[in-house]
């Protein structure tokens, strides 16, 4: 074949159209267009851009790799790797939302790792709660064993100076510590430890002797070596009548119609409080002589013709009380209201409350 009738090729490597004097084309590879395409930018893995052939090729069906779609010398620039890195997801319902890593996030919305944190996240909260009630539980042990008690007084056994529906508070220092001083009265230790004495007209709560369990309140009359009797009413101490002296304008009628009396009593060493009485002719107005022992101590109630107590025996009564079974002494009524208030009744802390008894001493 003569040089006139061979195929040039031109600038851009391109093969002469079909109807030219050199016959069709080849079939195996398309003819490159000698003008530029247009080119939509889609995302695509990020690579090095590969370098532009500098002589025209046709593209081979074993290469690995297509050649640019047109013949340009240029290399086409890459996209910016940072501005993929910055790509977001889009928003689905499968949990992956945008902005995972912000904590305002909605949980619902997250995806499986900011899930997993958030219930680590509740779980933390839920043991922080857990062990803020163990130490409030804790310290208001510690306070109750150690320092006061509340108590609600349950009958008039100790009027006029307590009434039913007095909220009292029992100084646990006063008398030392012992297993009673403990709720459940569990058996850690005998006896007491940094235990001191009561005085004869203190206000004691104690364990009730008989069964360890049942708190009750009552004024010490005997302590240990004294006698104590009850003579036609008298209370006597050591064989000696204990001075009393009625109260005038103070007497009032119970309920059955019989004569309360109120009288200010004077126990030996000075102690003077108030008594009330119903008179002589009662079954407690007239006992035997009971001495106390070393370590325990003789109980009466100011209500004398109303209270169960140590001049009962113990079987059925109170008895002589171990020094072991003192829990506190009654400092002050803090909180009063009648008989009938209820915690589940709210009207009943307005209508039945007895501010005048609020914050009352009783030493």
């Amino acid at each position: 074949m003569s040089d006139e009738h061979k195929p040039h090729e031109d600038d851009h490597g391109a093969v002469p159209a079909a109807g030219s004097e050199a016959g069709p084309a080849p079939q195996e590879a398309p003819a490159v267009s000698a003008e530029p395409e247009a080119h939509i930018q889609e995302p695509a893995p990020v690579r090095e851009p590969a370098e532009a052939p500098s002589d025209a090729t046709v593209a081979s069906a074993a290469a690995p790799e297509e050649p640019p779609p047109h013949a340009s010398h240029e290399a086409e620039p890459a996209a910016p790797v940072a501005a993929e890195a910055d790509r977001r997801p889009a928003w689905s319902d499968s949990g992956n939302a945008p902005f995972e890593d912000v904590e305002a996030t909605p949980v619902y919305a997250r995806g499986g790792k900011a899930r997993k944190k958030a219930r680590k996240s509740g779980g933390s909260e839920s043991w922080e709660i857990v062990k803020t009630i163990v130490f409030a539980l804790l310290i208001a042990l510690v306070l109750r064993v150690l320092l006061f008690q509340p108590f609600t007084i349950p009958s008039a056994s100790m009027e006029p100076n307590l009434y039913e529906g007095d909220y009292i508070v029992v100084s646990k220092w006063s008398y030392g510590y012992s297993k009673h001083s403990i709720p459940f009265s569990p058996p850690v230790f005998e006896g007491r430890i940094f235990g001191s004495a009561p005085e004869r007209g203190d206000v004691v709560v104690f364990k009730l002797p008989r069964d360890n369990r049942t708190d009750y309140i009552k004024r010490v009359v005997g302590l240990p070596g004294d006698r104590v009797q009850m003579i036609e009413n008298v209370l006597h101490i050591n064989g000696a009548p204990v001075r009393d002296v009625v109260v005038t304008g103070q007497d009032v009628t119970n309920m059955y119609g019989e004569m309360i009396v109120t009288a200010e009593e004077t126990l030996p060493g000075g102690r003077t409080f108030r008594i009330q009485d119903y008179g002589p002719g009662r079954d407690l107005d007239d006992t035997p002589v009971f001495e106390v022992p070393a370590g325990h101590y003789f109980m009466m109630g100011d209500n004398r013709d109303n209270s169960v107590d140590s001049r009962v025996d113990a079987s059925m009564g109170v008895g002589l009380v171990p020094a072991e079974n003192l829990i506190g002494k009654a400092e002050i009524i803090l909180f009063s209201w009648q008989p009938g208030a209820s915690l589940w009744n709210p009207v009943s802390w307005f209508s039945k409350v007895r501010p005048s008894r609020f914050f009352t001493d009783l030493d």
